[in-house]
């Protein structure tokens, strides 16, 4: 079957699947869930390990210290370093370096860690760590738990690893549409998310941004295709600020110990079908299941290799070498830490009451901060002057964000916008959102720009610049990216969407640095997608105003006036959806 009519099937099944989830919320007041979460749980309280003056990661911070060194690890600063991790293949070599650096701890917080050959290589490196007396501490958000996903839970049978399940829903984890049919009674879980990632190691470095753990995200996507992410490498005092966040989750009530959650019985029935899919040549069970709640798509499982296999991936121009930090060049700038209180999501008794006001931590700068991560980045948009870039994959600026978008305007600010295309967008439904608002905004005078999902897009979009593109085939890119660049001098960069879902409902992190270095390198990689991998969208004069997509100069396609590379099919499926799906679901 030719990839690009794959790509389309795949894509209206992945719509079909999310406008039943939108179906169900509608109708889930009125169905009552099967089973319930248990009580009483024992979650041991614990805490992040204070930084080492000594050992590998430490000794290279004093190495690649500021201007003025400091004179170890623990001494005072006043600012942080930084580096932009801005491809696959650095994204997944500069967290193989961590876990294999780290002495004392590794702390992992993330949306999504998928049972497949490249995490499979990368949990192998924590289990190593774990072997040598690291103290490693897991966190998942629950959704994508189940299926053979679910074999990453089996981590929690190593000595000195701990696995939690935030926000967890009820039932067996065979099967995701399962747990979401016994869940329909209570929709209001579901669609809550943790979004938050972090890798942490020694509580000296920390890598944030958006990118969840798996091989669609590491470049490895093959025909479901690759997202195209963009990550921030931490050291200094942040980072502390980073565990602080790691304990807060950590030890709220919504965390579940996997043992809590998850028995032996039912972990070796996992583990086998796991391995009959594997001999079967199956994908592993991320297929005919529905798009998840929370606007972020779930890649489908391609690697025929079993998650803990002796090898990960073996692609062409892949390499599975741990990042050389001594190679590695800080820029040290002041920076603010965002990121919403677990209470964000009401626990069981929270949830008549709605969710706690969150006040984001501030270890240095100057940047205001609101209740949630995305109302702390809205003054961003306030306080710009000059110009602002945004990059969300998914769009859909809600009452305040285009309040803001207005006076920035009414000010003379340039506002520049690249989202994902339909086309591009794995997660369409969401795509109905943003497009509900796209003529206003353009008649508002912000530019905006979407993403082209071809590969071609995939070689020269954002992101991909130190990453690996050979044996990709025919890849779908997607945009993954989030951040912000205020007036080339402040940099906002995390899990965070400019969507209500992000600022009403899933739980975000977000670092915000004062630096005109790392400003300009983002605004640099996202100005060569604007030329080369973006469908620039415009009113189209002789056409009484309707939409036109225009083609990147240069790149030997046509402008179109309708969404390009989608099917007449999908663009009909969305019409029908958009009037049942309001934005605050997508």
């Amino acid at each position: 079957m030719p990839p690009s009519l794959t790509l389309r099937r795949r894509t209206l099944r992945r719509g079909v699947g999310a406008a039943l989830l939108v179906s169900a919320a509608l109708l889930g007041a009125t169905v009552g869930g099967c089973t319930s979460l248990p009580e009483n749980v024992n979650r041991p309280v614990s805490k992040a390990l204070p930084p080492a003056a000594d050992g590998p990661l430490a000794a290279f911070i004093q190495q690649n210290g500021s201007d003025k060194p400091a004179a170890s690890v623990a001494a005072p600063r006043t600012t942080s370093g930084f580096m932009l991790i801005d491809g696959p293949q650095a994204a997944y070599s500069s967290r193989l370096a961590l876990a294999e650096q780290a002495q004392r701890s590794l702390d992992l917080q993330y949306y999504a860690i998928h049972a497949d050959a490249s995490t499979g290589r990368l949990m192998r490196a924590v289990q190593d760590a774990a072997r040598r007396g690291v103290r490693v501490r897991i966190l998942i958000d629950d959704f994508h738990s189940a299926g053979r996903n679910a074999l990453v839970l089996g981590l929690a049978d190593t000595p000195n690893v701990q696995i939690r399940l935030f926000n967890p829903l009820a039932g067996a984890r065979a099967s995701s549409i399962g747990r979401i049919v016994v869940s329909l009674g209570d929709m209001g879980r579901i669609q809550q998310r943790m979004h938050n990632k972090l890798f942490i190691a020694d509580n000296t470095l920390g890598i944030t941004g958006g990118r969840n753990l798996g091989d669609a995200y590491f470049g490895l996507g093959g025909d479901a295709g690759n997202f195209v992410d963009l990550d921030v490498l931490a050291a200094g005092p942040i980072v502390q600020q980073m565990s602080k966040s790691f304990d807060q989750y950590w030890n709220d009530e919504r965390a579940y110990p996997v043992e809590s959650l998850v028995d032996r019985k039912e972990m070796d029935r996992i583990r086998e079908k796991a391995a009959e899919s594997g001999r079967s040549g199956a994908s592993g069970g991320a297929q005919g299941t529905p798009s998840p709640p929370d606007g972020e798509p779930r890649p489908d499982a391609q690697s025929a290799a079993a998650f803990g296999d002796s090898k990960a991936a073996q692609r062409p121009g892949w390499d599975e070498q741990p990042m050389d930090l001594k190679a590695v060049k800080f820029t040290w700038a002041p920076a603010l830490l965002l990121v919403d209180r677990p209470g964000k999501i009401p626990a069981d008794e929270q949830a008549k009451e709605g969710p706690a006001p969150a006040k984001p931590d501030a270890p240095h700068g100057e940047m205001p901060a609101g209740e949630t991560v995305v109302e702390g980045v809205l003054p961003l948009i306030a306080q710009a002057r000059q110009d602002l870039v945004i990059v969300s994959p998914y769009f859909v600026p809600g009452k305040e964000i285009r309040n803001a978008f207005a006076k920035a305007r009414e000010r003379g600010v340039r506002i520049r916008v690249l989202t994902n295309s339909l086309a591009s967008n794995d997660a369409p439904v969401a795509h109905v959102g943003y497009a509900r608002h796209r003529t206003d905004l353009l008649d508002m005078g912000v530019e905006l720009y979407e993403m082209r999902a071809d590969q071609a897009g995939l070689r020269q979009a954002l992101g991909t610049g130190s990453g690996v593109t050979g044996g990709m085939g025919e890849s779908k890119a997607m945009l993954h990216s989030k951040f912000i660049v205020r007036d080339g001098r402040l940099l906002a960069i995390g899990s965070m969407n400019l969507d209500l879902r992000s600022q009403k409902q899933n739980t975000e992190i977000a670092l915000v640095v004062r630096s005109t270095e790392l400003s300009a390198e983002a605004t640099s990689i996202v100005e060569k997608s604007l030329k080369e991998g973006a469908w620039k969208v415009e009113r189209d004069p002789s056409a009484g105003g309707a939409l036109v997509w225009r083609a990147p100069a240069g790149s030997g396609l046509q402008d179109a006036h309708t969404e390009p590379d989608t099917s007449t099919s999908l663009r009909a499926l969305l019409w029908l959806i958009g009037p049942l799906a309001p934005d605050s679901m997508l």
